[in-house]
Parts: structure tokens; C-alpha cells; sequence
């Protein structure tokens, strides 16, 4: 089976925007925004995808049980890569943080949410700057912050 999550990570300057965008990136978001939550939850659950630590947790079932009566939400992505001998968060944060922060936002407007935190550890220095780098490019073309892509969705990260 190719690979979905790494396919580029070894390709020069797979983490810009202009590559990831060359490359299908934030393609999802524009599909994802033009449908109802409740439809992108059904296709996250019949998709299969599955969270990616230890207990492998349905990601469609987790959104589905998200009280929609309780505001506000967000999602918390736990990037913290505390399992030992584990190089998976780290890797697509530094090599693809398009990915991470496209993520983050599709299971925002899912949920209903307006902001996602991404935990990363101390150690992680060097790859905070390019996920901030990442993030700084997304605000600048409005993928992300006040009426993502012209939806009248709002969402920082």
C-alpha cells in the first residue's frame, strides 16, 4: 500500500505551502466546507481513519460524541510524541505541517469548533518554527482565521 501521510516528506520544501498546495493540499478543507458537519463526520467514519497513538481510536466516533449543546469547543491535537521510540508526529509536523493544520481545521468545522491548540513539546524547538511558519502561511491566504476560503467559517489554530 503508498503511503497517505508520508508520501512527500522527502521531497525539498515539501513543507511550504506552494507544495503542499501544488500536491492537492487544503483540496479536503474546500470540499469539507462546501458540506454539513454532520456529512464529514459520516465520511471520516466510514473512511476507517483511525487517531495515531496507542489505542488507534476511531476519529469519526470521537468527533460524533463531541456535545454539540456545550460551547465553546476545540480541538486539542496532542503532538506531544511521548510513546517511546515513536518519530510520527514529529516528522509530519516538520515535513508536512499543511497536513497537521488542514487536519486541525476540517475536524474543527466538523465539531464545531472556532480554535485548535497544537500541544508540541519543549524539545520540539525547530519544529515549532516551521509549524508556525506553516501556520503564519495559512492565515496569509485564508485557509485559515475569519471566513476560511470565502465560507463564512472562522477558525484560528
Amino acid at each position: 500500500m503508498d503511503p497517505v501521510l508520508t508520501k512527500h516528506v522527502r521531497e525539498p520544501n515539501s513543507f511550504t505551502l506552494d507544495f503542499y498546495r501544488a500536491h492537492e493540499g487544503y483540496d479536503a478543507l474546500t470540499l469539507a466546507l462546501g458540506k454539513k458537519p454532520e456529512e464529514i463526520i459520516e465520511l471520516v467514519k466510514a473512511s476507517g481513519l483511525r487517531g495515531r497513538g496507542g489505542a488507534g481510536f476511531p476519529t469519526g466516533m470521537k468527533w460524533q460524541f463531541v456535545d454539540k449543546k456545550t460551547e465553546p469547543r476545540y480541538i486539542a491535537c496532542n503532538a506531544d510524541e511521548s510513546e517511546p521510540g515513536t518519530f510520527k508526529d514529529h516528522l509530519l509536523m516538520e515535513r508536512n505541517p499543511h497536513l497537521l493544520i488542514e487536519g486541525c481545521l476540517i475536524g474543527c468545522y466538523a465539531i464545531g469548533a472556532k480554535t485548535a491548540y497544537i500541544y508540541i513539546r519543549g524539545e520540539f524547538f525547530h519544529v515549532q518554527q516551521v509549524l508556525e511558519q506553516a501556520i503564519a502561511e495559512a492565515y496569509a491566504k485564508g485557509l485559515a482565521g475569519k471566513n476560511i476560503l470565502g465560507s463564512g467559517f472562522d477558525c484560528d489554530v
